[in-house]
């Protein structure tokens, strides 16, 4: 495995940081609303801190690299467009099921380079599931306890799923009218008789699709950048792609960081 050191101090770092965030979901915590009404906790804090304080030790190219955060400060991109290497995580994607204490909530740290995410890692605190890995990577799953990431499964896995179903992952909070109708037009091109759909929350939806576990995973309401850039490495490691709708490749470290509707495949 390429870079082995490098996985298993992020992988540490995601599972201490989801170790914290358990703490906090076993017991009662406030919720707060940020200036754009999305919701906050100490557990997104509590992870963030755990995570940018692990990430100043680490060096890659034997240099210490800037870090974009969605609980930190988000620095101008008159600094940001002069990066060519950073970790881009979301110390806890997922929040709305964080409250709703539904157990989809992922810790996500990605590094992207030249505008593109090179590597991540995707955490499961509930399950003490990790997945990591990018492109030249490969793909693999493994238990929190791994800590040396010596038992690890290599995705996807061939699940003999029946061809002629189309399944495809769906946001549980943002399904659309575009959703629906993306995923019967692909069902006719493929051929297939009939559609599947499998409902989930955060980055979880791109670990479904790297385990080959759903066929698509078309994406067309809001995101940012940090939802998406540790999976997006996962699903590339696993052999599929993520694009934008049109087919473009998507680019990270914009001057603006939502990202515009995408496709897994």
């Amino acid at each position: 495995m390429k870079n082995k050191k490098l996985f298993i101090e992020l992988a540490r770092t995601a599972v201490a940081a989801g170790d914290a965030i358990m703490e906090i979901y076993s017991g009662e915590f406030n919720v707060e609303l940020k200036d754009d009404n999305s919701p906050l906790t100490a557990a997104d804090k509590a992870s963030h801190n755990i995570i940018a304080d692990a990430l100043s030790d680490v060096l890659y190219m034997n240099e210490s690299l800037p870090l974009l955060s969605e609980e930190g400060d988000m620095p101008a991109y008159e600094l940001r467009q002069n990066w060519n290497r950073f970790w881009l995580i979301d110390p806890l994607d997922g929040t709305k099921e964080f409250i709703s204490r539904n157990g989809e909530f992922t810790v996500n740290i990605a590094l992207i380079e030249t505008g593109h995410p090179k590597l991540g890692i995707v955490y499961l605190p509930v399950k003490r599931l990790l997945y990591f890995g990018g492109a030249g990577y490969g793909t693999f799953r493994t238990a929190a306890d791994d800590v040396v990431l010596e038992n690890v499964l290599k995705l996807p896995v061939e699940t003999g799923r029946d061809r002629t179903i189309l399944t495809a992952a769906g946001s549980r909070s943002h399904r659309s009218s575009d959703f629906d109708g993306w995923v019967e037009a692909e069902a006719a091109r493929r051929g297939c008789s009939s559609i599947k759909i499998i409902t989930a929350g955060s980055s979880l939806k791109f670990c479904l699709a790297a385990e080959g576990l759903v066929d698509v995973y078309p994406r067309f309401g809001p995101t940012m950048e940090w939802d998406t850039a540790a999976a997006h490495a996962v699903v590339e490691g696993a052999g599929k792609q993520c694009c934008c709708a049109d087919g473009s490749r998507m680019l990270y470290n914009k001057p603006d960081m939502r990202n515009g509707h995408f496709i897994v495949k």
